[in-house]
């Protein structure tokens, strides 16, 4: 099956409606049948509001990205550079902290897009290496990462409300 070429655009500020309304939708499209509905809500009323979002949209070491496919978002990004990382803050890394497909899109490889896209902005960056983190229950983006590259290397504790969860540290070294 060829890809469906998506166009990939920077999110704004006046993009922060749709943001926070795809990013919440597909996070409990994703997590929400694999957790407890009182730990989606706990995590969401955090997560997912529109102050949250804003504040992330105008950090100037973030950047959101959407992928659309026929006039219409069909995932997003966001990537984080220096001290917007949520965890080691490396001048020489660059983190891929989200990265979403909405359910409807699955399967026409626009993930590997945004992956694609990512991988390309930190080498042009010229980092050293991206990183991200992702669920260890997650066996097919676990399996998605390897596939482009990316080696466990560490591990973090999580919390969905107040389910205590892991996450795998994978990273890509670039050059």
């Amino acid at each position: 099956m060829s890809p469906n070429k998506v166009t990939i655009q920077k999110a704004e500020m006046t993009d922060a409606a749709v943001l926070l309304d795809f990013s919440k939708t597909t996070f409990f499209d994703f997590f929400g049948p694999l957790n407890e509905v009182a730990n989606m809500e706990a995590y969401s009323s955090v997560a997912f509001t529109s102050q949250k979002i804003l504040t992330e949209l105008i950090n100037p070491d973030s950047e959101f990205y959407f992928a659309m496919l026929d006039n219409e978002v069909a995932g997003y990004l966001k990537l984080n550079f220096n001290d917007a990382q949520t965890e080691f803050k490396d001048e020489n890394a660059m983190e891929i902290e989200r990265i979403y497909v909405s359910r409807q899109h699955h399967k026409k490889r626009i993930g590997q897009q945004l992956l694609d896209f990512a991988v390309e902005t930190a080498t042009k960056k010229q980092f050293e290496y991206v990183w991200l983190g992702v669920w260890e229950h997650n066996a097919n983006a676990i399996g998605f990462y390897q596939h482009n590259g990316f080696e466990v290397f560490s591990s973090h504790e999580f919390f969905l409300g107040d389910d205590k969860q892991t996450d795998l540290l994978m990273k890509k070294v670039l050059n």
